[in-house]
């Protein structure tokens, strides 16, 4: 959003004439090493089986051995038989393990080569290292911050996202839908701030914007963290909303103390309260990157309760709260069991979906192009109205 810089690289948009091939690249991987997992487990019940009827065939000859040649009558076994036990093989405990070893051993290898293999073509046609690496760790939330890939153990516990990457359609221009049995169920929208300049409002609703979010300020990074409205605040909300579009806020948070979460969540409640509110306001918290922001340093403890007296107090002021973060953000700088009870708008340049978590709103490019607007813009899709 502000913080432009702070999504990891590999997961930048890719040309929109590219991401239906990458699609299907990073399906087959993902089918390949899926399949060589599902090898896998064949191959570790395969080895158990042999050690099993090795085993058995094993006692099978120690006992024919030990009948002395009778059969269950107690006569004599004819000549052919006791000929036919003899030819038995019969394993020691050490043969028997050591047969079933290399059995195993063997098998593993030939995996293991084509789990390489799979890496290999993934990376080859174009995935990034994380597109590659997620199907092989499906209980991992992988995430690239600090120079470092991160396997964070995804949560079960939480709501997770029910999305079907299978639904998101990619039109020629960029944009993303979200189909349900061949039908358009999410709604385009947008962010904007005083980086996109003058806005043209109603050339935007008719390019089929539905909602914006609208900055209202921001705290800035220094040590006296000033808050500062956004210069273009007034103009855009009144444009939008004169054009009929949904309306949500915004305020980029540099708080670090309590009393800071509370002064911003006021700022912002002042600021909003003759406008018609329909979609929610958001507490955008980043991790600045290229700069030392003032929420860096603080621990997942503070900034999660910060999160949550923000939401609090635009709670109690009779709007709907929301968190805006990206993969980094709620993999490791946020405590989301603290959060469960507030909806989501999650940030994410890729035509992927691996979010473990459930959102409600995807910004999924920074790179936009929108009528009335002449600079780049945030694209978002809610898969839900937000103004119900």
């Amino acid at each position: 959003m502000d913080n432009e810089q702070n999504m990891d690289r590999e997961e930048k948009l890719r040309a929109a004439a590219r991401k239906n091939r990458r699609r299907r690249s990073v399906f087959g991987t993902f089918l390949a090493m899926l399949g060589c997992l599902v090898v896998m487990v064949g191959i570790m019940y395969g080895g158990v089986t042999l050690y099993s009827r090795l085993a058995d065939q094993k006692d099978v000859s120690s006992e024919e051995s030990q009948g002395h040649g009778t059969n269950e009558s107690g006569s004599d076994l004819d000549d052919d038989t006791v000929g036919a036990v003899s030819e038995k093989v019969v394993y020691s405990q050490e043969e028997l393990d050591a047969r079933v070893a290399e059995a195993v051993l063997s098998a593993q290898g030939q995996v293991s080569a084509q789990i390489l293999e799979g890496i290999k073509a993934g990376l080859s046609e174009g995935n990034t290292v994380l597109e590659t690496l997620r199907p092989l760790y499906p209980d991992d939330l992988i995430v690239a911050s600090g120079g470092r890939y991160h396997f964070v153990p995804i949560n079960r516990s939480l709501k997770q996202n029910q999305l079907d990457i299978a639904n998101v359609n990619i039109l020629e221009s960029g944009e993303y839908q979200y189909l349900v049995d061949g039908q358009i169920i999410s709604h385009k929208g947008i962010d904007v701030s005083k980086h996109q300049g003058a806005i043209d409002w109603n050339l935007v609703a008719q390019d089929g914007v539905e909602f914006a979010f609208i900055r209202v300020g921001f705290r800035g990074y220094g040590s006296e963290g000033k808050m500062v409205e956004d210069e273009y605040f007034v103009k855009n909300i009144e444009g939008a909303l004169a054009a009929g579009i949904k309306v949500g806020v915004y305020f980029y948070s540099q708080a670090i103390t309590e009393a800071e979460a509370q002064e911003e969540a006021e700022f912002v409640i002042e600021r909003i309260r003759p406008y018609e509110i329909a979609c929610p306001v958001v507490f955008d918290v980043e991790r600045v990157s290229g700069a030392q922001g003032r929420m860096n340093d603080i621990s997942v403890e503070e900034r999660t309760a910060l999160a949550v007296l923000f939401c609090q107090t635009i709670e109690q002021a009779g709007y709907k709260p929301m968190i805006y973060h990206n993969t980094e953000m709620g993999a490791l700088m946020l405590d989301l069991t603290q959060l469960e009870g507030y909806d989501k708008w999650y940030a994410s340049y890729s035509d992927q979906i691996f979010y473990p978590y459930a959102y409600k709103i995807w910004q999924y490019s920074d790179k936009g192009s929108v009528q009335g607007i002449n600079t780049d813009v945030d694209l978002n899709i809610s898969f839900e109205p937000l103004w119900e």
